[in-house]
């Protein structure tokens, strides 16, 4: 089972078990939930940084 940090949240996220996965920049995030990845769809160089 891997494991991915949700970028917007910091929230710890099964990438199996994710509410949704952007691409960005040549790297696959993942999110905890819809909200996280509205945002980060948004305004991904903003969370991509972290």
């Amino acid at each position: 089972m891997a494991r991915a940090k949700d970028p917007v949240c910091k929230m710890e996220v099964d990438e199996e078990q994710a509410a949704g996965q952007s691409d960005y920049e040549g790297h696959r995030y993942f999110f905890c939930s819809t909200v996280c990845k509205r945002k980060f769809d948004q305004d991904p160089a903003r969370y991509a940084a972290d």
